[in-house]
């Protein structure tokens, strides 16, 4: 989810000298430079905390610069290897095993207890977490929900479910005449990693350095049964996934009781069909059991600290401000995100779309915590492997040959 922008500031640095002036200086302030991602932030949000950072760090000029997702891959890998980087920069949670590889990004294990690493969500700290080490620090942090049709659900006399076995009931009672019981594309792999997660299952297993595919395996089965049973319960097609048709143009037709995607595109929905606009609710996935809400693929950023900045304590700074409880609910609000603590989920209570990710979000997971794993999206074979099962073929047959390609990718580089 991939799917930023950015700030910074500082803690208690030497006063500079006046025969002496340290790299970054400016005025007799030492600059910070941040990276932060496009749409991360709203503009009022960096400018506030700008002005109150550099309010209480006199000492520090922060300076946020937005970079451009796209290209991002490189642009970092770049920073990393030059000896003048940026002192802070936003990365995608799936991102830090990659560029933590390059031996060019600070350990800040040293401070997981100081920034209350303990009530992280797990799906943005453990993929900021590598060989042992935490490199990436929890930023902000999206996933999916059910988005639902009230008025469908009154209609058929069903309330959201708790768990999957209500799930699927409700879904079948949903899914009568020309109205879907739910709108699920045959590739939406995201959805079936949830499903696999919560069978105790992964999509590839590390052994020592080596990795391997492990969707033949009987949890990922058991998740991909479930996932083939929900998906059976709509018309959504089996050899494409949520962007081709898109599914909210699909929902806007007012033919679909429920589908699964990040709360914002129930904004979508309204705008291709306003009619539906207070018609749509929203709940976490359900899971096995109504104690624990069902596994979602976390998305969302950590923030790293070049190992090349000379600038580490005024980095670090910014990085315990950003992280921070004042900062985290701050943007949390604006950006209607899920907070970087599980503490912190009653900040996006009034928000219902908000309040179902914040709680679905205690069940985060990531993408398996390799370097080479952008090298199993680029060809994908989950998609090809749900795409099969959905057409008949041998489950076990099709997930080890999808396990071929993710083994192979996952140690191209080894």
């Amino acid at each position: 989810m991939s799917n930023r922008p950015v700030a910074f500031v500082l803690a208690s640095l030497v006063a500079l000298s006046a025969c002496g002036a340290e790299p970054g200086a400016s005025g007799g302030r030492q600059e910070i430079t941040v990276w932060l991602m496009k749409d991360s932030a709203t503009d009022d949000f960096v400018s506030r905390f700008e002005t109150e950072f550099e309010r209480e760090h006199p000492e520090l000029d922060v300076k946020i610069q937005v970079q451009e997702w796209n290209g991002i891959t490189q642009k970092v890998t770049s920073a990393l290897a030059s000896t003048d980087p940026p002192d802070v920069i936003e990365v995608g949670n799936t991102q830090v095993a990659q560029y933590a590889a390059s031996d060019g990004v600070t350990d800040l294990s040293d401070k997981v207890g100081e920034l209350g690493g303990d009530d992280w969500i797990p799906g943005l700290a453990e993929p900021g977490a590598v060989g042992g080490k935490q490199f990436g620090i929890p930023f902000y942090a999206a996933n999916r929900v059910v988005i639902y049709r009230k008025d469908l659900f009154e209609a058929a006399g069903v309330t959201p479910p708790k768990t999957r076995d209500e799930w699927l009931a409700t879904t079948a009672k949903l899914d009568q005449g020309d109205t879907q019981g739910i709108y699920l594309p045959g590739q939406n792999w995201y959805v079936l990693a949830g499903f696999v997660w919560d069978e105790g299952g992964d999509l590839a297993e590390q052994d020592g350095e080596k990795w391997a595919g492990s969707l033949n395996t009987p949890e990922a089965l058991a998740g991909a049964d479930f996932y083939q049973k929900l998906q059976a319960l709509g018309d959504g097609p089996k050899d494409s996934d949520e962007a081709k048709p898109q599914q909210t143009d699909v929902v806007a037709g007012g033919k679909v009781a429920q589908f699964i995607a990040v709360p914002g595109a129930a904004k979508l929905v309204a705008k291709a069909n306003p009619d539906l606009a207070d018609k749509l609710g929203f709940f976490p996935v359900p899971g096995k059991t109504a104690a624990t809400p069902g596994a979602v693929f976390t998305g969302g950023s950590d923030l790293i600290i070049p190992l090349a900045s000379t600038r580490q304590d005024g980095a670090y700074a910014v990085v315990k401000a950003l992280a921070g409880e004042k900062w985290q609910v701050e943007l949390a609000k604006a950006m209607n995100y899920v907070p970087n603590r599980t503490s912190l989920a009653s900040a996006v209570g009034d928000d219902p779309g908000a309040a179902a990710m914040a709680a679905g979000a205690v069940n985060g997971h990531a993408t398996p915590n390799s370097p080479n794993w952008a090298a199993v999206e680029a060809r994908n074979p989950i998609k090809e492997f749900l795409t099969a099962v959905l057409t008949g073929a041998d489950p076990a047959t099709a997930a080890a040959e999808a396990d071929r390609v993710i083994t192979q990718a996952l140690n191209s580089g080894a």
